[in-house]
């Protein structure tokens, strides 16, 4: 299996994802990408839009055919192949924020989407969606996300070399998802952890759904949910039950 190897390309789409299911429901072979220039109707977590321009950013999926049931880790191996890609291909170092961002001063360059298909309990397919930032200016933006949204093109003032930034991509998803296969959870728990935005014993803020609260981060369990310590207790949180981390 190598991630790369086929590719996929169309000029616009409704959603990489979507169309990533679909070959992979039809037995398309693991490691295949789906490359477009234009997502119609991207996505995030939450059910979150993605705003994907025509020729502004990088909007791809891999299809995978994990072994394990257990594929919790994928998106936290997805951000670290992701922020090693980003240092290799344009010198950039970029902070991850659990469970699917990827970061820069605090704005939002890329994110992170793993869907899958089951059939009973056993993990047919799982299809990772990465949206990167790539070319847009300012206004290239809405005006709503302006503030908290940036682009490869915006930090460094320049054009990256995209076929250099999808190489790169492929050669870490494809050495980070061998981790992954071989059931290395320690690496990808603890390189995710040393790109995290907030550093193992820091407080945190945690918004659920019907509370706030905080608590002091004690890393990430081998199932990718956050460990914390509060009033003397530990909690696990899932990505599920958290709809923001400050």
């Amino acid at each position: 299996m190598n991630i790369g190897a086929i590719i996929q390309s169309f000029e616009t789409c409704t959603s990489t994802n979507d169309l990533a299911k679909a070959l992979a429901e039809e037995g398309a072979e693991e490691g295949t990408v789906v490359l477009a220039g234009e997502q119609t109707e991207g996505r995030g977590t939450k059910g979150r839009s993605w705003h994907s321009p025509r020729g502004k950013g990088l909007y791809a999926s891999v299809i995978l055919r994990p072994k394990q049931l257990d594929i919790s880790l994928l998106p936290l191996m997805a951000g670290v192949a992701c922020a090693e890609a980003l240092l290799r291909a344009a010198g950039l170092e970029v902070r991850l924020k659990w469970p699917n961002d990827i970061l820069w001063r605090k704005k939002k360059l890329g994110g992170i989407l793993c869907e899958s298909g089951f059939l009973g309990n056993a993990v047919v397919y799982a299809v990772l969606g990465l949206g990167l930032n790539v070319s847009q200016k300012k206004r290239d933006f809405p005006e709503e996300l302006r503030p908290s949204a940036t682009s490869l093109r915006l930090i460094l003032h320049k054009e990256v070399d995209r076929g250099r930034l999808e190489l790169s991509l492929w050669q870490a998803l494809n050495s980070w998802y061998r981790v992954f296969s071989l059931g290395r959870k320690e690496e990808v728990i603890r390189a995710f952890e040393s790109k995290f935005i907030v550093p193992i014993g820091k407080v945190i803020n945690i918004k659920k759904i019907d509370a706030t609260f905080s608590g002091v981060f004690l890393g990430i369990d081998s199932q990718g949910r956050l460990r914390l310590r509060r009033e003397g207790r530990q909690f696990l949180l899932s990505p599920a039950e958290i709809q923001s981390i400050e």
